[in-house]
């Protein structure tokens, strides 16, 4: 079997000529010269005797298939860098360990594993920011999985658990606002939902900018992202976390949350790197959802709240 730290590096190299001239859908160059043919070339030249080397083949059809999810996850994970804008090397790197890390056997590859083999990737066919910008992308997306694998870290590793834990009074702090809108239809309550690209449902949310007043930028945020005009009725609560920056490092988020209420209408999401959907949900069907941990009190509250009206 080919040593797969080689297997990577030449289905990046093969990933960095595809994508290096304009390429459509399914991998063809305007040459004519499929990106299969330009990998057979590639293991020819750079590994001999492992031309039939069956990852570096599954790891490029993933990432074909794959290619526009995990784009849309890159540009979540590092909002202030759209995909075209990240260096050819840099954003391949990334395409080859999100692959790895969400649709790989975590048997086979554990998912630090695969953060670890982008990061020696960037470092030696990178620039000298890049594998601290990879790094960065991975690990909040690791962390947005909920850290799988993380009981698995060898002995070695575990050293880094006595470091200091992180201050969130030092932080810098951004506020955010966000909704649980709800809307009558054939006197049924249906409630809105935005699913972003790590599989959850959640609540439209904005940011808000310093200086202006909270529920009117939650309105626009509203507005903007799924096309609601709300009437705020009440505040849910508030959440925070931490989010880790590839390049700005660690932020404070802090979080509103209001029930608001609108007028039944198609929701129209707005085109985001982060969300790829948006629907009405009958009460009945939350139970169902897949939901960040933190926004269910907020949720079950505001039900509670709409079943107090009825």
């Amino acid at each position: 079997m080919a040593n797969r730290h080689l297997s990577r590096s030449i289905v990046l190299q093969t990933l960095f000529e595809w994508d290096f001239i304009s390429q459509d859908k399914k991998g063809d160059s305007p040459s004519g010269e499929n990106i299969k043919d330009v990998l057979k070339r590639n293991l020819k030249e750079f590994a001999p005797g492992f031309e039939e080397d069956s990852f570096v083949v599954s790891l490029i059809d993933q990432i074909l298939k794959k290619r526009a999810v995990i784009d849309e996850v890159i540009e979540k994970a590092a909002p202030d860098w759209p995909i075209e804008k990240i260096s050819i090397i840099d954003r391949n790197i990334l395409r080859i360990g999100l692959v790895e890390l969400l649709f790989g056997d975590r048997t086979e590859v554990p998912p630090k594993v695969a953060i670890n083999e982008a990061i020696e990737l960037a470092k030696t066919f990178g620039g000298e920011n890049s594998s601290k910008f990879v790094n960065g992308v991975l690990g909040a997306v690791y962390k947005e999985l909920g850290e799988p694998g993380k009981e698995q870290i060898s002995n070695k590793k575990k050293k880094h658990e006595n470091e200091e834990p992180v201050d969130i009074n030092k932080l810098p702090v951004e506020i955010l606002s966000g909704a649980m809108v709800y809307a009558k239809k054939d006197n049924q309550i249906l409630l809105a939902f935005v699913h972003d690209v790590f599989g959850y449902w959640t609540l439209s949310k904005g940011k808000v900018a310093p200086g202006d007043e909270v529920e009117q930028s939650t309105k626009n945020a509203i507005k903007k992202e799924i096309g609601l005009d709300i009437t705020i009725e009440e505040k849910l609560g508030e959440n925070q976390y931490v989010a880790t920056h590839p390049e700005k490092g660690k932020t404070l988020k802090k979080v509103v949350y209001y029930l608001a209420k609108s007028e039944y209408k198609d929701l129209v999401l707005e085109k985001s790197g982060g969300l790829d959907n948006a629907r009405w949900f009958e009460l009945a069907s939350i139970p169902e959802l897949r939901i960040y941990n933190d926004i269910i009190p907020l949720i079950t509250k505001a039900i509670e709240k709409l079943n107090s009206k009825k």
